[in-house]
This record gives C-alpha cells, sequence and structure tokens, in this order.
C-alpha cells in the first residue's frame, strides 16, 4: 500500500449521527488519527445540532441540514494543516453532536422531607414528587458548562445534578411561603408554575430549556398524615364527645377480628365497656316514662301478660292474681 493510498484512507467523507442509545445527549464523532476530507458531507438531522471545535475552539455549529464541508465555511479555523499529495485540503477538528429532542417523564422527588413552618399547623415537613420535561437548547453552553470533551454524555449523567436542584429550588419556596399545607396540596397546578419559574434561568445556565414541571403530589410523612387525619376526623364530627363515641364504635370490629387472644379479649373488654358506657350514657339522657303510666298497668303472675293493676284475674290464661 502506497503512502497516498494510505493518507486517503484516513480522510472522512461523510459524518453524522444516527443516536443508536435512546438517553444519549452528546456524541464526539469518533476521529482518532482521521481528518475530515475538504468537500465531505455532514448531515445533521432533525433534533440533532453538531458542533465543531478546533484546538479546544468553537468553530461553528450546524442546525439540522446536509452541509458540505470547506475551510471557508469554518471562518475560525485559519492555521489548518495543508497536504500536497494530490488531494485537497484536509482538517482535523473534534466533531460533537447534540439530541435537542424533548426528554420526557424525568421524574423528581424529595429524598428526605423538607421542613417548612406551616401557619395552621406549625412546623411540618413536607415529601414531594412529580415529573418534568428538558431539552438541550444552548449546545455551545451545554458544551462548555456540562459534557466538555467527554465521548458520551448521558441523561443518567445529568440526572442527579437537576433532581437536586429542583429540590433546592422547592425547599427556598416553601420556607418563606405563608400557603397552608391544605391550600398548597390543592394548587398543585400552581404550585408547580411557581417552582417552574424559578428553574427555568437555572436551567438555561447550563444550556438547557425546562419544557414542563408537574408536581404530582405533596404529602406529609406517615405519622404525621395520621394526625391530620385525626384532626379533620374531629372538625368532621363537630365535638371531641362525639368523635369519641365514633372511635369507640370504630374500635369494636378491630376488638372482634383479635378476639382469639389475651391482648385481643382486654380491647374488646375494653371497647365493650366503652360502648356500654356511651350506651348508658344515651339511655340516661332519654325522658324517662311517667309513673303514673307504670302504676296503672302490672303482669300476669303465670303466663306474664300485662293486665291493668287491680284485675283478679288474667284476660289470657285466666290465672287469679295475687
Amino acid at each position: 500500500m502506497s503512502l497516498r493510498d494510505f493518507l486517503v484512507k484516513q480522510l472522512i467523507d461523510v459524518i453524522q449521527w444516527t443516536e443508536a442509545e435512546d438517553d444519549l445527549l452528546a456524541y464526539r464523532y469518533p476521529m482518532q488519527d482521521m481528518e475530515i476530507q475538504n468537500g465531505g458531507q455532514l448531515t445533521v438531522r432533525d433534533s440533532q445540532v453538531a458542533l465543531f471545535v478546533n484546538e479546544g475552539r468553537i468553530a461553528d455549529v450546524f442546525t439540522p441540514g446536509l452541509y458540505t464541508l470547506t475551510t471557508r465555511n469554518l471562518p475560525v479555523l485559519t492555521d489548518l494543516l495543508n497536504w500536497d499529495k494530490g488531494f485537497e485540503s484536509p482538517f482535523k477538528s473534534d466533531v460533537y453532536f447534540f439530541s435537542t429532542r424533548l426528554r420526557m417523564d424525568q421524574r423528581w422527588g424529595t429524598a428526605t422531607p423538607i421542613t417548612i413552618r406551616d401557619k395552621e399547623f406549625g412546623a411540618v415537613r413536607l415529601r414531594g414528587y412529580g415529573i418534568y420535561s428538558y431539552r438541550i437548547a444552548d449546545p455551545k453552553l451545554f458544551y462548555n458548562n456540562v459534557s466538555g470533551t467527554r465521548e458520551t454524555y448521558y441523561v443518567s449523567d445529568l440526572e442527579g445534578q437537576l433532581r437536586n436542584t429542583i429540590v433546592a429550588k422547592m425547599t427556598d419556596i416553601f420556607a418563606p411561603s405563608e400557603v397552608a399545607f391544605v391550600d398548597m396540596a390543592a394548587n398543585q397546578g400552581k404550585l408547580a408554575d411557581q417552582i417552574a419559574g424559578e428553574l427555568k434561568p437555572v436551567f438555561a445556565g447550563l444550556g438547557l430549556e425546562l419544557a414542563q414541571f408537574v408536581v404530582e403530589n405533596v404529602s406529609l410523612p406517615d405519622e404525621l398524615q395520621q394526625v391530620l387525619d385525626q384532626r379533620i376526623g374531629v372538625n368532621m364530627a363537630g365535638d371531641l364527645g362525639r368523635y369519641t363515641q365514633f372511635q369507640a364504635a370504630q374500635s369494636l370490629p378491630v376488638a372482634a377480628a383479635n378476639a382469639g387472644g389475651a391482648a385481643g379479649v382486654g380491647v374488646g373488654l375494653g371497647a365493650g365497656l366503652t360502648m356500654a358506657q356511651t350506651m348508658m350514657g344515651a339511655i340516661k339522657a332519654a325522658p324517662e316514662a311517667p309513673a303514673a303510666v307504670a302504676a296503672e298497668s302490672k303482669f300476669c303472675i303465670d303466663c306474664g301478660q300485662s293486665m291493668p293493676t287491680r284485675a283478679k284475674f288474667c284476660p289470657k290464661c285466666g290465672k287469679a292474681q295475687l
């Protein structure tokens, strides 16, 4: 193989990227010791941008389209190596492709609860989670601030940074907020818009565009949620006495389900006594029958039939009365 044949084989005529991996954000075209043929073809597909970098300097950015590469198309490259080997001036640059399509269904969530001061419940801890979507909007910024000269840069490489940034902004918004938790949970759309407004400049600084931000849920930890549920129960009952009666009625099925063990017996007895006391209180509270009504009748000593007090014989069985 002649030197000329060897050199010709080191020239790249077509540069393109087909995004073989779904979550790849940035890809450096494999150059090795090869050079780009002057007059070669560059194909940039929809949802892609190509970035030419020469000796650490960004030469040009190519949006979707088909390009014929010549040194005249890259005005920043002034000191290119020209080969006098029977073919037109080749040049060598690093070519980076960036995927600009929307990255959807990215998950965010609070790893630990966020402590805030609620105007109704005092200091509470909140959890939240949801989804967001973004895309690369400025390849130059993304290259300079994020991906750099790496051969590949994936969505997963950026995920932790974005998620922690979202949680930090949530904390900044929640901390001075005077909106009660119950109102916050009922207006998740407005809350999402407020968080997105704080996040968009941060994303833009990384060369990204925040396309959508959704708050799916804002909740309390389990132990605090139980306390909130009890408080709601009291408010629904109207007063503590009625709520206590309700709790006593609710405890009966639980006691019956655990009647097999000693603890279950105790629970059952306690629930039964509570219910009995409740029922006795209701009976005592009921109006008593007039004494005159009770005194006007008696019962047969044989069959138990109700009969007038002065009757000598039972009208049903005929038994003589004492």
